[in-house]
């Protein structure tokens, strides 16, 4: 499961670098980011391939604006823990997550072959504030992955919140993680943020083994 949605997370993260967040609705903030991302990507290449480092750093400037990284990151602590925990120590467990996700999919991106991703005609409203947003990528082996955006407005700009690949949640993934780091760590927030980077390597080390 692991390696099915690394891969297919890459494409996830494609369809949501270079967005202009003044688009005028949410499908056409996936829509548009999804064109200018595959442009992108031909064009720099290369260099990601000899500077990855170089990636990771675009890549965190790109999506900042266009990710909910405050509501994410309050949803995978969960209620539980978000509320006790101080403005510094969310700011750093945004700052952590979004590092975890730019290295553990990264090297994903040099992967990218021409494979097709379709963003489906119109959106699912949920009320003016949120909507749900589909697509679908095709890997090289021609396997279909649909994909299911969370979007939500904030301060009138549309934003992801949350992704469903292939029937799995990923909000739902990461704050299983969590709560298991927690538990690992006898509930100390500050170690489990401060190790959040390295919890989510290891994730990644035993989907290469495997």
């Amino acid at each position: 499961m692991l390696a099915m949605l690394r891969h297919a997370l890459l494409f996830t993260l494609l369809a949501f670098t270079g967005v202009s967040v003044a688009a005028i609705d949410a499908h056409t903030v996936v829509e548009q980011t999804t064109n200018s991302l595959l442009a992108d990507l031909k064009a720099n290449k290369d260099k990601y391939r000899t500077d990855p480092a170089a990636f990771y750093t675009a890549m965190d400037t790109i999506l900042g604006p266009v990710v909910d990284a405050d509501g994410i990151s309050k949803s995978v602590m969960t209620v539980r823990y978000s509320r006790r925990a101080t403005p510094a120590q969310m700011q750093r467990f945004q700052e952590n997550f979004k590092r975890s996700l730019m290295q553990f999919y990264g090297n994903a991106l040099l992967e990218y072959d021409n494979q097709s991703i379709r963003v489906l005609p119109g959106s699912l409203a949920q009320g003016d504030m949120r909507s749900e947003v589909r697509m679908e990528v095709t890997d090289h082996k021609g396997i279909v992955y649909p994909v299911s955006y969370t979007m939500v407005k904030i301060d009138n700009q549309w934003r992801m919140r949350n992704v469903v690949l292939n029937g799995i949640n990923l909000g739902k993934l990461f704050r299983d993680q969590f709560a298991e780091a927690m538990q690992r760590n006898a509930h100390n927030l500050d170690r489990v943020i401060d190790s959040w980077v390295d919890t989510v390597a290891k994730t990644r080390a035993a989907e290469e083994e495997a």
